[in-house]
């Protein structure tokens, strides 16, 4: 391929995706310093079109970054009325007491919302104080300068061949440089992944863990609605095949968002999280709520969920990882927006710092440093043995022992000390011949869906004429190796149905890959258990088109 003569502009902090870490770093960057040059490159058709969250959000973050959020119109607009836990069976369910649960729990106080909502708000807050938007704008590529460091990125390349080659339509896209580079791609972002492997940043700290998280938006029968209303059940139907469980909150204009997450170190490959998550609406307490609404949105993520120990370096020369790129969910409160949202303060004040002293291009070690001994340090070291026990010794266990743990840990003392996780999602993954495939009900289409039809409701759109964007190591692998050992649980563990095994009479069984479909959720990139596939960006504006996920 010849070399591409690209155009650049010079920023003083470039920042990678307008999720809650990002839009945080700007606005507090331009609070700092009105002069500063601060650009935002958002890979989805607008901000917000990517975003998907549960969410109950902990303001937290907000009361920090922009103090008087109420009063400039933040989409806050549900307080959370009461909190309900159940454990199902499959007839029923059994409501767990909140008096046992540390006060960390609560959510008194919390919000029912859209994040991509309130990421479109935080994007006007950011560009009324100059900060410059670029929605639609993949970036492709790290800039990296003569010593090594991360200069910039490139960003909008577009028209490409499908082999990849530069045709008479392309636009070869321009670097965007700045004294120091930000990264809030969200889970597993591409160029993230880079950066953690070429510096060797996850040394010495545990394998990252991750969750499927699927969800839908229904309106439903006004009688049934419950605004404010959150309902977190375990158990049922996942048992022990995974752990994991699902969410249900009331938010406004009677609609519900209806969630299920699957903990992606399941075992068994026949393990099917997008069946798993339709069967579970035909529980009947789920059902019952469901019955006589429609399906609106759907949409699906992956989640970290590794937690404290697994928080790779978070700092190398020009470069900082922010937000999910890192890892900040605190995994029994399903939340992870609030430590986004000062995780991109926190960089934001220590490449302030940096510039005003004159440097560019080295590592904010002052970032780090306030993540892990902070405001996000103190949330995720106080739960970070639920996963491991969770993942280890089952939900019971992590229901008794890791809520004793959290208590523990609130008065500063945990008599575990530090578990770790072990083996990653990848590894994890058993041989298909140690495990009975999973017979699973057919969707119904009114309360359960197939894949297929769920994802025109993503509203997903991808140019058809550009390169894949879901690349092989090996194209080989995938048959020789993970349809015969392992059932292919690509065809499973996407829950887009991006993957297929296509069997033709007297041949060898083809891979193919339905790139069109992809709602960007990484899971392929993390479950595949020979680690041949890797997700990278697409032309920028692609992608699902999420309305208020």
């Amino acid at each position: 391929m010849p070399e591409i003569e690209r155009e650049s502009m010079d920023y003083d902090v470039v920042i990678v995706g307008a999720g809650p870490a990002g839009l945080s770093a700007a606005i507090r960057l331009k609070q700092l310093d009105a002069d500063l040059s601060v650009v935002v490159l958002e890979k989805g058709s607008e901000v917000g079109a990517h975003i998907l969250s549960g969410a109950v959000l902990d303001p937290v973050g907000l009361d920090a970054l922009i103090p008087d959020w109420k009063e400039k119109g933040a989409p806050l607009n549900v307080p959370v009325t009461d909190d309900n836990f159940y454990m199902l069976g499959e007839g029923g369910g059994i409501r767990v007491p909140n008096f046992p649960m540390p006060p960390l729990m609560s959510n008194h106080g919390n919000y029912i919302v859209s994040m991509g909502n309130v990421c479109r708000w935080m994007a006007e807050q950011a560009e009324e104080l100059g900060v410059e938007i670029f929605p639609g704008m993949a970036c492709s590529e790290l800039v990296y300068g003569d010593n090594g460091e991360v200069r910039g990125v490139v960003a909008g390349v577009f028209g490409l061949e499908a082999d990849g080659s530069i045709g008479e339509g392309t636009e070869p896209g321009m670097e965007l440089l700045g004294k120091y580079v930000f990264l809030s791609e969200g889970v597993r972002g591409s160029l993230s992944k880079e950066v953690i492997e070429k510096y060797d940043l996850a040394q010495g700290h545990e394998p990252q863990k991750f969750g499927l998280g699927m969800k839908e938006i229904w309106e439903i029968d006004p009688a049934k609605h419950r605004e404010g209303s959150v309902t977190h059940t375990m158990g049922w139907p996942l048992g022990k095949n995974a752990g994991g469980g699902s969410f249900i909150y009331h938010l406004e204009n009677n609609q519900v968002y209806v969630g299920f997450v699957v903990h992606l170190n399941y075992k068994n490959p026949h393990l099917f999280p997008y069946m798993e998550f339709q069967r579970f609406k035909h529980h009947p307490m789920v059902a019952e709520l469901l019955e006589g609404g429609k399906r609106i949105a759907y949409g699906a993520r992956a989640i970290t969920e590794g937690g404290y120990q697994s928080m790779p370096k978070m700092v190398a020369p020009g470069v900082a990882l922010l937000g999910c790129s890192v890892g900040m969910v605190n995994v029994p409160r399903i939340k992870g927006n609030h430590n986004a949202m000062l995780s991109g303060k926190a960089a934001a004040e220590a490449a302030y710092a940096a510039i005003q002293g004159g440097r560019a291009g080295d590592e904010l070690s002052d970032y780090e440093v306030e993540v892990r001994t902070g405001a996000i340090g103190e949330d995720l070291k106080k739960v970070r043995n639920v996963k491991p026990l969770w993942s280890k010794r089952g939900l019971m266990t992590s229901l008794v022992v890791g809520g004793f743990d959290m208590w523990t840990n609130t008065l500063g003392f945990s008599l575990l000390g530090t578990l770790g996780h072990g083996k990653s999602d990848a590894e994890a993954t058993e041989k298909a011949a140690k495990w009975a495939p999973i017979e699973y009900p057919k969707p119904d289409g009114v309360i359960s869906f197939d894949r297929l039809t769920n994802v025109a409701f993503s509203f997903t759109n991808h140019e058809e004429s550009q390169p894949v964007h879901l690349k092989l190591k090996d194209d080989q692998v995938p048959v020789t190796q993970n349809l015969r050992d392992y059932a292919g649980p690509s065809q499973r563990y996407c829950p887009a149905g991006v993957y297929e095994f296509v069997r033709e009479e007297g041949k060898t069984p083809r891979f193919v890959i339905n790139f069109q479909n992809c709602v960007h959720c990484k899971t392929c990139d993390i479950k595949d258990p020979a680690q041949n596939i890797q997700w990278t960006v697409p032309q920028g504006g692609d992608g699902p088109n999420y309305p208020n996920m």
